[in-house]
């Protein structure tokens, strides 16, 4: 086993402490990843107090993992010591289910394994990101382009990828409209990522306070759902709606702000479902879909499609001993737009 420096949750209710954890030895095709930056998400904080579902405790969140290969198994072939890798949601599936051979892990019918709070196939527990290394199977590994910083990189491991997936399947082209609710982490990234796709993008947020950064990150139109006046003026107006935010939100409302055969995608995932009237969706065909995160190859193919349109999320750099604050930060939306733990902090605790 390898004892790895960490910072863990050790209750629903409690604050981060500095502990060690053990990652397993390295099998033939696993990597040792040296973790130089972690992002922190949302899902992080569901996770960890419950609100999902129940997990053990101590808990080491984090899914957005940029690091270097530190040491690789006696079959590894596409990674090297030294290489920039990242490791996003998932570090393994079944491998063998119609999903996992059409490069979609992430819809794995036997259930993919989260980087975090999971059984594994070796019988451990997964810990993730906020912690000195990670031990990963290559084929779970992506490799981060030389002008992406490693910093700027992690968010797209969760983020990034996230709002890539449903913008691609769903066609955010020149010609379309596409509105992103919310401003956060994923809202973003969601913009700036339509934008370089060429769609014509529209930010939909409960306040105008951020209007002036959206517009910055590529939005073409900026309004704010607290007027009721804005459903009345956006009514039937758009082809796809990325909907990001964590919390519940009246949908059949943004259900009505679809054209003819639009699409609103669920990424954000709220802990108290969402009714949705059938009225909502029959008078115009329209359609309500959820998105996870993406496959492996689509991971790698996101992070190459944002080094080369110089996509990057906006980021805070913290230390580990900030962690705490920072979730309350995300708590109350005070971040802009996405924190990221400066891992190389742990090594003094």
């Amino acid at each position: 086993m390898v004892t790895v420096k960490a910072h863990a949750i050790f209750n629903p209710e409690g604050s981060f402490q500095a502990t060690t954890i053990e990652r397993r030895e390295l099998e033939p095709n696993d990597v040792l990843v040296e973790i130089k930056y972690s992002g922190i998400c949302h899902s992080d904080i569901h996770t960890a107090r419950g609100e999902w579902w129940d997990v053990q405790y101590p808990l080491v969140p984090g899914h957005e993992i940029t690091g270097i290969v530190s040491q690789v198994g006696t079959k590894v072939t596409k990674y090297a010591i030294g290489d920039r890798v990242g490791v996003g949601c998932m570090v393994d599936s079944c491998r063998e289910c119609a999903s996992c051979r059409n490069d979609q892990e992430q819809y794995c019918h036997n259930g993919y394994t989260l980087t975090y709070a999971a059984n594994d196939r070796y019988g451990q527990y997964t810990q993730g990101g906020y912690s000195t290394h990670i031990v990963v199977s290559e084929d779970f590994v992506v490799r981060i382009p030389d002008n992406l910083p490693l910093d700027k990189a992690a968010p797209l491991l969760c983020a990034g990828i996230t709002t890539y997936s449903p913008l691609r399947h769903w066609n955010a082209a020149p010609g379309k409209k596409v509105a992103i609710v919310g401003l956060g982490g994923l809202g973003h990234m969601a913009v700036k990522i339509a934008r370089a796709m060429g769609a014509e993008i529209t930010v939909l947020s409960q306040t105008l306070n951020k209007k002036e950064d959206g517009l910055r990150l590529g939005a073409d139109h900026y309004y704010a759902t607290s007027n009721p006046e804005t459903f009345k003026e956006l009514a039937s107006s758009f082809d796809l709606i990325i909907n990001t935010v964590s919390a519940s939100i009246d949908i059949n409302a943004y259900l009505s702000l679809l054209a003819l055969d639009g699409t609103l995608v669920n990424v954000g995932a709220p802990a108290e479902p969402m009714p949705v009237n059938a009225f909502s969706l029959i008078g115009l065909r329209r359609s309500f879909a959820g998105s996870s995160m993406g496959g492996i190859r689509e991971t790698q193919e996101m992070l190459d499609f944002c080094a080369e349109h110089q996509i990057a999320p906006e980021i805070e750099v913290i230390a580990a001993n900030q962690i705490d604050e920072a979730w309350e930060r995300v708590l109350v939306s005070d971040v802009r737009y996405r924190f990221v733990i400066d891992i190389s902090t742990m090594q003094s605790d």
